[in-house]
């Protein structure tokens, strides 16, 4: 039902879906409810939706929420979403770039100072890590992500310590992140070449990770100095992390492992091996 009330919008608007916006029409309901679900929405809730496309889940967020702001880069589909809503009070349709616009104007635009909001969204592949950029790192965060991205990028972030990368160690220094379900290429019109996953992120609003905390009670913690950490010991990521240490800080290979060392790391460990808490180990060794 879905999937041919959607084509023949499409037709009877003459939007042809762009390849190069990452537009990817989710055509089954099942799909949209677990969203839904997953962003745990009541009436007090405040929701920013990026790419809202035809409508079809900002249709259940309206519902189950207080106030929408769902922000569409396309103007054809943004017209059809002004007229499709119009009327609807607790919905803002905004024609911009999500990239383009700061936070404090969506808390602005959504009048959600002290609630806070949700970011909820079937996201254009092409836009997930800046926009999850975004979210995780500029003030005022959402309280909360859940979004429906490729299956492989989803995979990537909530990895584990032996396949950990500069993506995961990103989102869970912000957030929680989650895999809530898997969405075959079946559920979109049209049809993508990836399969997908619905990813939720509970972010550490004010708080540092537990892990990082910890190890940083008896030293004052430097973000940019962390970050700066890691990059270099993930700057050659199959090589040894005592290599890339060694190079970047231009120190010998002894010193490096001697440092290794003392954060209770093996000297042949490569830096996808590597947590949080085992970064924030290595940088009391490097950095403090």
């Amino acid at each position: 039902m879905l999937s041919s009330e959607i084509k023949f919008l499409l037709q009877q608007y003459g939007i042809r879906p762009s390849k190069a916006k990452g537009q990817n029409f989710l055509i089954n309901q099942g799909v949209l409810q677990k969203i839904i679900k997953a962003a745990d929405l009541s009436q007090n809730d405040c929701v920013l939706e990026i790419g809202p496309g035809l409508g079809v889940l900002t249709e259940g967020l309206i519902k189950k929420s207080k106030k929408v702001l769902s922000v569409e880069l396309d103007k054809r589909l943004a017209y059809f979403l002004k007229q499709k809503f119009k009327g609807v009070k607790n919905l803002k349709i905004l024609e911009t770039d999500i990239l383009q616009i700061r936070n404090d104007q969506i808390v602005k635009l959504l009048n959600c100072y002290e609630l806070g909001y949700k970011v909820v969204a079937n996201l254009p592949y092409n836009i997930t890590k800046p926009v999850l950029q975004k979210f995780l790192t500029a003030e005022p965060k959402p309280k909360e992500i859940v979004v429906l991205v490729q299956k492989e990028v989803a995979q990537k972030i909530v990895a584990k310590p032996g396949q950990m990368s500069l993506l995961s160690l990103s989102v869970q220094f912000y957030g929680q992140p989650e895999i809530i379900d898997y969405v075959a290429q079946e559920n979109f019109y049209p049809k993508p070449q990836v399969e997908s996953a619905i990813l939720k992120i509970k972010l550490n609003l004010g708080k540092m990770p537990l892990e990082l905390s910890t190890a940083f009670l008896k030293i004052e913690f430097e973000e940019k100095k962390f970050w700066r950490l890691i990059k270099i010991g993930f700057s050659s990521p199959r090589k040894q992390l005592q290599n890339n240490l060694a190079a970047g800080f231009q120190i010998s290979k002894e010193k490096a492992k001697k440092k290794l060392k003392l954060a209770n790391l093996q000297e042949k460990i490569r830096p996808q091996d590597l947590s949080l808490a085992d970064w924030a180990n290595l940088y009391l060794q490097f950095m403090a």
